[in-house]
């Protein structure tokens, strides 16, 4: 029971400092997103939360507000046409995921956790890694959100419809790296996931959470390095 309660605690103090700390960051984002593209400052989308409830995550508005039902639907790609230019440098560097400090003083989200879902890739997970994620607080990072930290390029590089591919490939392993995380949680782990997720949005190629962690399930081989190199020199 300490565990849950510390975990807890360090969210509320940690999402509470940094809101206060990044104001001067997000005040002009704010405004710049308001005079820019269609004017939208936040985009918020129904995710599956803790027992199955939904929830709505907070998010800068980086594409177009019909884009659910444009393109490729929920699923983005690299390059998306739908993507605005001030959203594209927010999503590479992340800053679009910076409002999500707010679902974390809510109590919809923890800092560390497995990442929340639409409800369509939710359901590509099998019935009992959902009923194990289900039971926790997803986050705002975790094991599963560092390994596809970029998922629209595994997605962009497929001959697959982009929700075959997800539904085939991308799924299960992520599938696999969160019940890795339900069974070895503990207040350590997430400060490690924590770090690990500051280092990787500047060092973006990385491979440390591999290196960290050994026993991480092994990865498909659209995921290794080989596969990356390959497809790099066909460019």
């Amino acid at each position: 029971m300490v565990y849950p309660c510390v975990k807890r605690l360090f969210d509320l103090l940690a999402a509470g400092a940094l809101l206060l700390l990044l104001l001067p960051l997000l005040l002009p984002l704010m405004l710049l997103l308001r005079l820019t593209a269609e004017g939208e400052v936040f985009y918020f989308q129904r995710r599956i939360g803790r027992n199955g409830a939904p929830f709505y995550i907070w998010k800068f508005a980086t594409m177009l507000k019909d884009s659910p039902n444009m393109g490729a639907g929920t699923i983005t790609l690299r390059n998306d046409p739908r993507v605005t230019p001030v959203g594209r440098f927010l999503r590479k560097t992340k800053i679009n995921e910076l409002p999500q400090l707010v679902n974390v003083l809510r109590g919809d989200m923890s800092f560390v956790g497995p990442r929340p879902l639409v409800e369509r890739a939710f359901r590509a997970y099998p019935p009992e890694v959902q009923a194990r994620i289900s039971k926790v607080r997803p986050g705002i990072t975790g094991v599963g959100a560092i390994v596809f930290r970029d998922e629209e390029k595994w997605i962009s590089r497929s001959d697959r419809a982009p929700s075959a591919f997800y539904d085939k490939h991308i799924a299960p392993y992520k599938g696999e790296l969160e019940m890795w995380y339900l069974e070895r949680r503990s207040f350590r782990l997430d400060l490690l996931l924590f770090m690990i997720t500051i280092w990787v949005v500047f060092h973006p190629r990385s491979e440390a959470v591999f290196r960290v962690f050994s026993s991480l399930p092994q990865r498909p081989d659209f995921l290794t390095a080989k596969a990356t190199k390959d497809h790099e020199e066909t460019l």
